[in-house]
């Protein structure tokens, strides 16, 4: 058989407002053992009396069987009535698993139902809520800075060795299995079908043609260490000098022609490159053979932990000052997205209607197990500590259940005398 969970205590309660509870819960017993003793006093008191104290009796009579019949029924729910093991009684320190089963299928079928579910989120309001509390300048200032602190935080946890475990032990071996030559060859294939490379070509030729003005000693001094030996320095120069104006020229011409023929030479070879990859199995062996040695290269590691902490240095400078780059703009982006939020119904009406999807599929998923904590939870309760604290907070208004049933009881008694009488 399976080890039944042990009993365990509540959690423990406010100590001030379970002393309130308690002085309430005794001012309304006293209430209502006064009125029985009431009653018992006036039935002694007009017992063999007739005519109008003859009513009195009889209601005081009856008042005194619905006060004890009700003080039965509101003590049996959470102990044996003095203390006498009467069956049906103590119903909560025996029953409360019961008792919780029937709670768990209560949530579940009156609050974990979709269409109940979808009314409540939009009666909610929450993207209007949201919008309106992100208007407030404190509170999103506030959403900011809890944002850049948790950051900052988790910037903070992240050591070295972990980007070193995290390259070697899952970015490499994934690089090193999947090949690599399909997906270059696809993404060149891609770059080249929209033109995308275009851009870089005109920003490497752009730079080539600015450096090329800007550095005619470093070009001719560069030239100048491959001239041979023997030739003139006149000749030298004039011919270094001649090269630097070609040059010059030529990239100027790339630079202005779109069309240019070394432009078409290089979509060309990177046209050919891309179908190599994807269908010459010689340039995808040396592709391959390339990535292994460039992922067995001890530098990569050393590159990623570099790379790591200059972008973390970079936020954690930027996030930490309350001015800076980043919390500013953040702060714009929640200006604009509350005063979206404000101001486009629409926008609301879309992000309500996600919420409310979003809670039904938790709940749907996971709904189950949420209302068996309920079980799981009662059940460990040690059964008659559950019973006092269950009639700590809710034993005070039973007791009205006893002086109703007092004042009503003398009421039926005054009836049936007076019925019986007529019979009479």
């Amino acid at each position: 058989m399976p080890d039944t969970p042990p009993s365990v205590s509540l959690i423990t309660p406010d100590p001030g407002a379970d002393e309130a509870r308690r002085r309430g819960l005794r001012q309304m017993r006293t209430v209502a053992v006064g009125l029985l003793l009431l009653a018992a006093l006036v039935y002694v008191a007009t017992l063999g009396l007739d005519g109008f104290w003859g009513f009195v009796n009889a209601g005081a009579e009856a008042s005194m069987v619905g006060a004890i019949a009700d003080w039965f029924a509101v003590t049996a729910l959470f102990k044996h009535p003095l203390g006498l093991p009467i069956p049906h009684t103590a119903l909560v320190p025996k029953r409360k698993d019961e008792l919780g089963k029937g709670l768990e299928e209560f949530v579940g079928e009156n609050f974990l139902q979709e269409d109940i579910i979808r009314e409540r989120v939009a009666a909610a309001g929450i993207s209007a809520r949201v919008g309106d509390w992100l208007g407030d300048p404190a509170n999103a200032r506030r959403v900011v800075d809890e944002v850049s602190d948790v950051a900052a935080i988790a910037l903070g946890k992240v050591r070295d060795d972990h980007v070193a475990d995290l390259v070697t032990q899952a970015f490499v071996p994934r690089f090193r299995e999947e090949p690599i030559s399909p997906l270059l060859g696809s993404t060149l294939m891609e770059v080249l079908r929209d033109d995308l490379h275009h851009g870089v070509v005109d920003l490497v030729v752009e730079e080539m043609h600015r450096w090329l003005v800007d550095n005619p000693e470093t070009f001719a001094r560069v030239l100048g260490e491959r001239a041979p030996w023997w030739a003139p320095p006149r000749l030298n120069e004039t011919v270094t000098s001649r090269i630097h104006v070609e040059a010059v020229a030529w990239v100027e011409d790339i630079r202005n022609d779109p069309h240019h023929r070394a432009r078409d030479a290089l979509d060309s070879m990177l046209g050919q490159l891309a179908r190599d990859l994807l269908n010459d199995a010689e340039t995808q062996a040396r592709a391959e053979a390339f990535k292994v040695r460039l992922l067995d290269h001890p530098q990569v590691v050393t590159t990623a932990i570099s790379l790591w902490k200059a972008m973390r240095s970079a936020l954690l400078s930027s996030i930490q000052d309350r001015e800076g780059a980043v919390r500013q703009r953040l702060l714009v982006e929640l200006n604009h997205f509350s005063g979206r939020l404000q101001d486009d119904a629409e926008l609301r009406e879309r992000l309500d209607r996600s919420a409310a999807d979003l809670t039904v599929f938790l709940v749907e998923r996971y709904g189950a197990e949420v209302t068996t904590v309920i079980t799981s939870t009662i059940e460990r309760w040690d059964g008659k500590e559950a019973a006092r604290r269950i009639e700590l907070h809710v034993g005070r208004d039973l007791q009205f259940i006893r002086i109703n049933g007092t004042i009503v009881g003398g009421l039926v008694g005054v009836l049936i005398h007076t019925a019986s009488l007529l019979v009479h």
